[in-house]
């Protein structure tokens, strides 16, 4: 099940969002809005979430949540971007993945 999180997670909302591959939550982080997506098997599905819900693509990245341990990982195909100097599955600016670290945690962690 996919959420859109714009405040604090819920246990419900995680217990939900893990269903689909258990140990690990797949998301979409609009680092303008602060909004993000997750739950699903794939980043592109929660990326369409966030596109329907008025985000544009250029400010979406793909992420991940390891609630156990609390890691927070940038690895996603939504990410690959020539135009946008994003070559890799993982995010290469230092100064995106602090944003998008920082809009996880401030949802996910307790």
């Amino acid at each position: 099940m996919i959420h859109l999180i714009r405040e604090r997670t819920t246990v419900d909302q995680v217990s939900q969002m893990q269903e689909a591959l258990g140990d690990y939550i797949k998301l979409a982080v609009d680092v303008e809005r602060e909004l993000l997506a997750g739950g699903g098997a794939m980043h592109a599905d929660c990326e369409a979430a966030l596109l329907d819900e008025g985000s544009f693509q250029e400010n979406i990245w793909g992420a991940g949540w390891f609630p156990d341990s609390q890691q927070v990982t940038f690895d996603s195909l939504i990410n690959i971007r020539p135009r946008q100097g994003n070559r890799a599955l993982e995010v290469q600016d230092p100064g995106l993945r602090e944003r998008i670290e920082k809009i996880v945690r401030e949802r996910f962690a307790p």
